[in-house]
């Protein structure tokens, strides 16, 4: 399996880092085909530029390439922070610029853009881990958890991504040693379930 592993972390010291990196390691050890892009190491432009936007617009290499990669992933798997209830600008820019009409959507013939879109990505499960300084009670009953409804129903849902998980790690600004140890254990399962070796 071809498995996309995007990273939006500015500190490689971060959880986050560890979290992708883990990901990423048992995804290779079960045998996956893994492109991996630490959006900040790349220098990833989140801007969108005028007229990009537009299906067969001409793209910039590097996101020609995020482009291909995301339409070929058998898998994804997204590790970022929760910041203000949203991915960093880096990673929404890169949402904007890669998951994009002819790669991750369409619409039917006769559809000026007004419908709902019909998705392309052929990724079967799509894996989405966060980490928060915010309880759940507070997140979930204050601000109604955003993360879970822009990943899973925004983007992965509409781009026809049929399995979605995700897990919010917390709170890391109080976690000890061991608790991260355990994240990294659950980060390895979760992964290890959902691609295992072979496919199976």
């Amino acid at each position: 399996m071809n498995v996309s592993v995007i990273l939006a972390h500015p500190d490689e010291r971060s959880l986050n880092h560890a979290l992708a990196q883990s990901a990423a390691t048992t995804l290779r050890d079960c045998g996956h085909q893994v492109a991996f892009h630490d959006l900040y190491a790349e220098r990833f432009d989140p801007l969108l530029p005028a007229g990009e936007g537009r299906r067969g617009a001409p793209l910039p290499p590097l996101v020609e390439q995020h482009c291909r990669e995301i339409a070929a992933a058998d898998g994804i798997v997204i590790v970022h922070p929760n910041w203000w209830g949203q991915p960093p600008a880096i990673l929404k820019g890169w949402v904007d610029r890669v998951v994009r009409a002819g790669v991750a959507y369409e619409f039917r013939d006769g559809d000026g853009g007004e419908g709902v879109p019909i998705g392309l990505l052929r990724a079967r499960a799509a894996l989405v881990f966060n980490t928060s300084d915010t309880s759940a009670e507070r997140e979930n009953h204050v601000f109604g958890d955003p993360l879970e409804l822009l990943w899973r129903n925004c983007i992965f849902g509409l781009c026809g991504v049929p399995v979605f998980h995700r897990v919010m790690f917390r709170i890391v600004v109080t976690s000890t040693l061991e608790q991260r140890r355990s994240w990294l254990a659950e980060t390895q399962a979760i992964v290890g379930r959902h691609f295992p070796a072979n496919g199976r």
